[in-house]
């Protein structure tokens, strides 16, 4: 089970770093100095202390599912039968070891987990709900919202 990580103390400078890395990765740490009035060796310690720190987590390319053929966007609400410590650890490692869930959440409320998840078909999406739901006998019933429009995707953090 995931604990709460503890904050990361960070200053201004790191926040402009993680600013500038949040919109474009690949940014050169040359120009993220001139931004933020740091040396190139200051920005890359910086860097490497927040991933060392975990406050950077990962160097990802964010990819536009429908132009790889995965044009359906699925939000799955799913109740479970028991919130038995181990029953819950089995359904939270299903869902993070499936390529089709993008985001799994464990959530308070009506549903117990709620998913977001990419489909090249409706067919692929009801085999996928075969595998994942119907064969989990502690799954109790999952509700599927199809998402019409991609308004706003991202996992960028507010920083200010």
């Amino acid at each position: 089970m995931r604990k709460a990580a503890k904050a990361v103390d960070l200053d201004d400078f790191d926040l402009r770093i993680l600013d500038i890395l949040q919109r474009d990765n690949a940014t050169p740490q040359r120009e993220i100095g001139e931004a933020v009035n740091l040396s190139a060796p200051a920005v890359q310690r910086r860097i490497k202390r927040l991933e060392e720190s975990g406050v950077i987590s990962a160097n990802v390319a964010v990819v536009e599912p429908d132009r790889v053929g995965r044009p359906i966007t699925i939000i799955v609400e799913i109740s479970v039968e028991s919130e038995q410590i181990d029953l819950l650890d089995a359904t939270k490692a299903t869902f993070a070891a499936a390529p089709e869930v993008q985001q799994c959440y464990y959530v308070t409320g009506e549903a117990d987990f709620v998913l977001v998840v990419t489909v090249a078909s409706m067919a692929e999406y009801e085999a996928l709900t075969r595998r994942l739901f119907f064969a989990d006998p502690n799954i109790k019933k999952f509700r599927t919202l199809v998402a019409m429009d991609r308004v706003k995707a991202g996992l960028t953090v507010p920083l200010a």
